[in-house]
């Protein structure tokens, strides 16, 4: 959230990727919607609010309108967590309060956003240049969950990813977009839904996981960039002062 990036600054400590501003408004999905709708950037429509406003006005009166407004199903996140933390998801209108509850155990603010059907990728950006595409498929389960982001055998994975070349050139285009009006520079990775009529963006993971099984360095091994030279142009900003 830019709180570690901002403490090097302080210390005069010279670091790679995004800097604090940009970090900030990645982590904070309320922000980078409100910044991408400003760019005319294709996201999900969506509402948010806070623990307060849920408790006096949401619970009874405004459920059914945001029902009404954005269908069903739901996906309910925290709105400022990672990794899928939180993420609920809401069938009927029913699902919505519980799963509100649950997104509200991990942060003050909730995002609600209309569920976009379509194929679930993820654009690395390195220096600038989009790395392969990854096509992220769960085996056993229809979304892309915490559980299966991190337990091995549980999502598989296609990089590059099964794509017209129509199809590769929109998402890579939109995905650079994203990261210019965050402000996002380093080694960002985009995470977008490619539905029928084009790619959605969901967000932007300033700095991605560099885990076994991490989409970063997937779609560097898939341009021919070991991990090693992956962690050395990470780090390479940072060692010559550019920060």
């Amino acid at each position: 959230d830019g709180t570690v990036q901002e403490l090097l600054e302080i210390l005069g400590i010279p670091y790679s990727g995004p800097r604090v501003a940009a970090c900030a408004r990645c982590m904070d999905k309320v922000a980078a919607k409100h910044t991408m709708g400003r760019h005319e950037i294709p996201t999900p429509d969506a509402v948010a609010f806070n623990r307060t406003a849920f408790r006096e006005l949401v619970a009874a009166d405004t459920l059914p309108e945001i029902v009404e407004r954005l269908g069903l199903p739901l996906v309910v996140k925290p709105a400022s967590q990672g990794s899928a933390l939180g993420v609920g998801f809401a069938i009927s209108a029913a699902d919505l309060p519980g799963a509100l509850l649950a997104a509200f155990s991990y942060d003050e603010r909730v995002l609600i956003e209309r569920h976009a059907v379509g194929r679930e990728l993820a654009v690395g950006v390195l220096d600038g240049e989009p790395l392969p595409i990854v096509e992220a498929r769960p085996r056993d389960e229809d979304r892309f969950n915490y559980d299966a982001r991190y337990e091995i055998g549980r999502t598989d994975y296609v990089c590059p990813a099964e794509l017209s070349d129509a199809e590769a050139a929109a998402v890579r285009e939109v995905a650079l977009q994203t990261c210019e009006a965050l402000g996002v520079d380093g080694f960002p990775r985009v995470d977008l839904i490619l539905g029928l009529d084009g790619p959605l963006v969901l967000e932007v993971e300033a700095i991605p996981g560099l885990t076994d099984t991490s989409l970063l360095p997937m779609a560097a091994e898939a341009a021919g960039i070991s991990f090693e030279e992956l962690c050395g142009r990470i780090i390479e900003p940072a060692r010559a002062g550019s920060t």
